[in-house]
């Protein structure tokens, strides 16, 4: 019996990296499905009978997964607070936004794993977004404020580092290929702290202007631009990070969004 196609469900408007992903995907020969959120799950069942798995951000991929039965796999929100400062080089702690308003100095916040709190460098607690827009029980990550003079996302795939590239320079956009103590950095990050990952993942790293190694975040494969990485390989990580929850290993179960 053939097997059905799998599928890639994708928001209306893509990114370059998304439209790369999707003519990736079309050459392997998966089916590609590009749709609003709502008119996807309104039509869920015309997708049943092979996998299905979605690269989108959070919004789009949160009323979409449940209905398509796509498990969306996230590093644990306090994954970088609880690194060693050998590997962040700077103070990162997981708390409720209601304890950030008390913060009395500078310090970068951001949500651990959507953009609900934009990420930036606020001047002081009370600058970031109040109890009127946010649940004071809301988790964020608050950091001490270091700057980086290059950065690379690493595409990981089952604890390894399967694909990268530089994404950013001096805080600004500019792609590159991968470095090599860039990739080096990430295995000691992935040997120290790879099992407190899902099995596919990236992880953004970073070298300061003294020439420091340190983790920038962990964010999602499903919802991360993967820039100049080698497409196949970061199409790998994207499937496996969003797919069918019936296919999760046991391990990766800890990691659903």
């Amino acid at each position: 019996m053939t097997r059905p196609p799998r599928t890639l469900v994708l928001p209306p408007r893509l990114t370059v990296s998304a439209r790369t992903l999707r003519a990736t995907a079309l050459r392997r020969g998966l089916r590609i499905v590009e749709a609003t959120a709502s008119a996807v799950a309104a039509s869920a069942s015309e997708l049943e009978g092979g996998a299905v798995h979605l690269h989108a951000g959070p919004s789009f991929a949160d009323v979409v997964a449940p209905t398509l039965g796509i498990a969306l796999l996230e590093a644990p929100a306090d994954w970088l607070a609880l690194l060693p400062r050998a590997l962040t080089r700077r103070d990162v702690r997981a708390m409720p936004i209601g304890d950030a308003y008390r913060l009395r100095r500078p310090a970068f916040v951001k949500s651990p794993n959507d953009k609900s709190i934009s990420a930036l460098v606020y001047a002081d607690g009370s600058r970031l977004p109040g109890p009127d827009a946010v649940d004071p029980a809301t988790v964020v990550l608050v950091s001490d404020v270091m700057t980086f003079t290059v950065e690379y996302r690493l595409h990981v795939l089952d604890g390894a580092v399967r694909t990268a590239g530089q994404y950013a320079e001096a805080g600004r956009l500019r792609l590159g290929p991968p470095d090599g103590d860039a990739l080096a950095f990430g295995r000691d990050v992935l040997a120290a702290a790879g099992a407190s990952l899902p099995s596919a993942i990236v992880v953004d790293v970073g070298r300061d202007d003294e020439g420091r190694w340190a983790v920038i975040e962990a964010n999602a494969a499903w919802a991360s631009g993967c820039y100049l990485a080698d497409p196949e390989r970061a199409l790998d990580t994207v499937l496996r990070a969003a797919g069918p929850a019936a296919d999760l290993s046991p391990r990766d179960r800890a990691f659903v969004r």
